[in-house]
């Protein structure tokens, strides 16, 4: 038989290993059920605010204290921020206002170790003593710190601490805490999902339900016209069906009374040969009304003016003051209407009387649509008073007027049902989620997924059909930044909205206007037969740039920069498209902003900075010369030849330096090369006047009659004797400066010919012409083809060739077909137009070695 003592100590183990088994079924079951309650908190908690206290209460059952709070870290600025305070010693306030507060205390320390951490007073001392962290609020006796992760990335940190020494955490309730913010994440993130869905399901619905409301306001606001209309047109169809005169004036009074206030009417007739006014019918509560003579009253007014008249107390007596109307000695002032309302009957032979109503003691007070009612009744009583053919010809008119009344609501219907249809065509949520995805959120422009998506449709549409032309405008706004630095990021907003709808009602409804990021738009022009179209959008563009932007009492000034690239063959993808543009568009900025460019190969020509300094080397370019005949159909004696320097550029070949001078290094080295070419021009110049003895015209830029190259000017055209003609821009002309007008009429009174050259691109300023004596003006291409194109251009023509005829001015027109410029010509008295261009010898340039030469610069 075995020891009683061993038996009671075999029971004790037993009984321990029992204790011990029982307490972790408990923890297991106390865990599983905090789990549930979470689980069931995270799926029927519709508010972050509520699902924190649910958690705290399921912990406050297996925790030793009420202190508990919870801190998230912030995805923006990366700083921990309190989601859930509560606690036994301090209040909410404490926390808040420490400066950072979690990122410098306890709670930054477990967040960045990434550990449970279970500390008592005296361990938080020590640490705190030793530097790992700021003792902060009010000392707890027992702290413990779980760390929050999603998947392995830490969010925040879980605290519970209670004030009491003897209330310990046990490493079971630790434990709870730590399997209990390994699901917080998840429910966490289940209940920011839900108030997502529920925000957005509010916004879907108040959005409908705005959108039920306007629709309800417009119906009723079209049941209203619809109305007006009916009631317009019985006045209509009564003026042309009476058989009693007398009838007509009681069914018209009737049909007044229910539209306005019309107690007192009367209508007057006036009798041109014996001068006076005669009352066919009349209702008024204070005047019976006799004929009497002609006067100064308010029928007389309406009658003499022939305009409908609304008079109310105020304008009576300025009327009376100022001796336009007279009361006759014998009137009772407490008579006197407070609301008058006239209106003249009108026919083919003039004014025959008036109809008007009349209100006492301020009972009515009648407005500007009681005006226009009493004006259409009008003009319908005075067709009643007309001719049988009058009458003929109005019941035609009401015939049409009811068809158009029959239209018109026929469109009402239409336009009810495709409202309805809108309505329908809202609930979808995947049409509308397109939308978003394909436009701006700010500007509700489209962005550039849908603009390269369209871009690219366009270019294979013009790849398989080149006559159509398309252009992509790229466009920075200037300036932008001092917009948000003076007036804020909100301002800067409103700013880039005000742009985006100035820029729309600049295009065509079929182009594409696109926002690509911050203050970067482009543009897509389609179907455009020249460059000048999207020339005018751009310059519209300018234009509207051009005004303030004003907000809170602040206005700024800002601009647009525009790069515009042109359809070419040579397109294969809307890559280059792009680069193109923006390549143009950094040239506009460059060169001074507010403007635009068209892109051009030397923009891009080279791709190391030595080689494109090369390339922009104008004087190492060997230059010749091209003439072209101007064709003088009036007098074929006289002989003028235009004169036009190219340069023999390595990537562009042979280009006119109109275009190569764009693109010097400086202005200096512009001037420089405006005054070399002008040397051989004027070299050449007298080459052709004593071979042909012909009038030579050289294009020239403003920039030579600056004060620091115009003595030079004088004296290399004194050098010459020559019969050159030096021609400067239309546009430059227009912003010279007065140091350059006054330079240029120098010029003339020392007997140097000038004209006026690409005349009327733009506009028709023909005060310019008034300004200098020009000898010669260059009508440019693109008005001569609007003059093909449209008549209304006529009348500017006339008006440019009337001016001309005046000053003596030679007007030279050149436009894109000769044939059809014949004819034009001729029928307007023209008698100069461009003819065929060729090289001054009559060959190539490459073999005419006189011709080529370098500009010594």
């Amino acid at each position: 038989m075995e020891d009683p003592s061993v038996l009671v100590r075999k029971l004790t183990r037993k009984n321990h290993r029992l204790e011990s088994l029982l307490k972790k079924y408990k923890q297991h079951s106390h865990l599983q059920h905090a789990l549930i309650q979470l689980s069931e908190q995270a799926s029927t908690v519709a508010e972050l605010t509520l699902l924190y206290p649910a958690i705290h209460s399921i912990l406050e059952q297996y925790l030793p204290s009420k202190s508990f709070y919870v801190v998230l870290q912030n995805q923006f600025t990366q700083g921990l921020e309190l989601s859930y305070f509560v606690d036994e010693k301090d209040g909410i306030s404490v926390p808040l206002h420490e400066a950072n507060h979690f990122s410098q205390g306890i709670t930054g320390y477990v967040f960045k170790n990434r550990q449970t951490l279970y500390l008592k007073r005296q361990q938080m001392e020590q640490m705190s003593a030793q530097g790992l962290f700021k003792a902060l609020g009010t000392q707890a006796e027992h702290w413990v710190g779980v760390p929050i992760f999603r998947e392995k990335t830490i969010i925040g940190v879980m605290v519970s601490q209670n004030y009491a020494p003897d209330q310990h955490y046990s490493e079971q309730q630790v434990e709870l805490l730590e399997v209990m913010s390994l699901y917080l994440a998840t429910a966490i993130e289940r209940v920011k999902k839900r108030e997502l869905l529920e925000s957005e399901v509010k916004i879907r619905t108040r959005a409908l339900m705005q959108s039920n409301e306007a629709l309800n306001t417009e119906i009723e606001q079209r049941k209203r016209a619809l109305e007006r209309q009916q009631i317009l047109f019985k006045i209509a169809e009564l003026a042309t069906q009476f058989s009693d005169i007398d009838d007509v004036y009681q069914q018209v009074h009737q049909i007044m009374r229910s539209i306005t206030f019309a107690d007192n009417l009367f209508i007057a007739l006036h009798d041109k040969a014996s001068d006076w006014l005669s009352f066919p019918y009349s209702v008024d509560e204070m005047t019976q009304y006799k004929p009497r003579p002609f006067a100064n009253g308010y029928s007389e007014l309406v009658i003499t003016t022939e305009r409908s008249q609304l008079i109310d107390t105020k304008r009576a007596q300025v009327l009376i003051d100022n001796e336009i109307v007279k009361r006759p000695d014998n009137y009772q002032l407490q008579n006197a209407a407070t609301s008058w309302l006239g209106a003249p009957l009108k026919t083919a032979k003039g004014v025959i009387g008036l109809i008007a109503c009349q209100a006492y003691n301020h009972e009515y007070e009648y407005n500007h649509e009681d005006v226009e009612l009493i004006s259409f009744v009008s003009n319908q009583i005075a067709s009643v008073l007309q001719t049988h053919l009058a009458n003929q010809a109005l019941k035609a008119s009401n015939l049409e007027l009811e068809h158009r009344v029959a239209e018109k609501t026929k469109e009402l219907r239409q336009t009810n049902l495709h409202l309805q249809m809108q309505i329908e065509e809202r609930k979808k949520i995947e049409q509308q989620l397109y939308h978003d995805a394909h436009h701006d959120p700010l500007t509700t422009l489209p962005n550039r997924l849908l603009f390269l998506t369209q871009l690219e449709k366009t270019l294979q549409k013009y790849q398989r059909y080149p006559d159509n032309n398309f252009a992509v405008l790229f466009i920075d706004l200037d300036k932008f930044k001092d917009i948000n630095d003076e007036l804020g990021h909100q301002a800067g907003d409103q700013f880039l909205i005000w742009v985006s709808k100035a820029f729309s009602e600049c295009i065509r409804e079929h182009d594409l206007l696109a926002r690509l990021a911050g203050d970067e738009f482009v543009i897509l022009l389609d179907h455009l037969s020249d460059r000048q179209q999207a020339e005018d959008v751009a310059k519209r563009l300018i234009r509207v740039m051009q005004q303030p932007f004003c907000m809170k009492g602040l206005c700024m000034q800002s601009g647009a920069s525009i790069g515009i690239t042109y359809s070419n063959k040579d397109y294969k993808d809307t890559d280059e498209i792009i680069r193109d543009a923006d390549a143009a568009m950094y040239y506009a900025k460059n060169a001074g902003r507010g403007r635009y460019e068209f892109y051009h190969p030397l923009l891009s020509a080279a791709s190391t900075q030595s080689k494109q300094t090369e390339y922009h080397h104008l004087s190492a370019l060997p230059i010749h010369f091209r003439s072209t005949e101007i064709v003088n159909m009036a007098n074929h004696g006289q002989h003028i030849v235009m004169l036009e320097a190219f340069g023999e550029h390595p990537v562009l070949g042979s280009t006119s330096f109109d275009i190569l001078k764009k693109f010097a290094a400086a202005k200096d080295e512009q001037l420089k090369i405006e005054m070399q070419l002008l040397s051989q021009a004027l070299e050449q110049a007298g080459r052709v006047a004593k071979a042909h003895t012909a009038d030579v015209l050289f294009a020239c830029s403003c920039a030579i009659l600056e004060s620091t190259t115009f003595a030079e000017l004088k004296q290399l055209l004194s050098q010459h004797t020559s019969h050159l003609s030096l021609l400067f821009d239309e546009s430059e002309i227009r912003y010279a400066s007065s140091m350059q007008l006054e330079n240029l009429k120098e010029l003339c009174s020392l007997g140097i010919a000038v004209g006026l050259n690409d005349f009327a691109k733009d506009r028709c300023d023909l005060a310019l012409l008034s300004q200098i004596d020009f000898k010669y003006l260059l009508l440019s291409s693109t008005f001569s083809k609007r003059v093909l194109q449209q008549n209304s251009y006529d009348v500017q023509l006339q008006g440019i060739l009337a001016v001309t005829a005046l000053k003596a001015i030679q007007v030279i027109a050149k436009g894109p077909a000769i044939l059809n410029f014949r004819s034009l010509l001729e029928r307007h008295g023209l008698s100069l137009f461009f003819g065929k261009q060729q090289s001054l010898s009559g060959t190539k340039p490459s073999e005419v070695p006189s011709s080529h030469e370098s500009l010594p610069l």
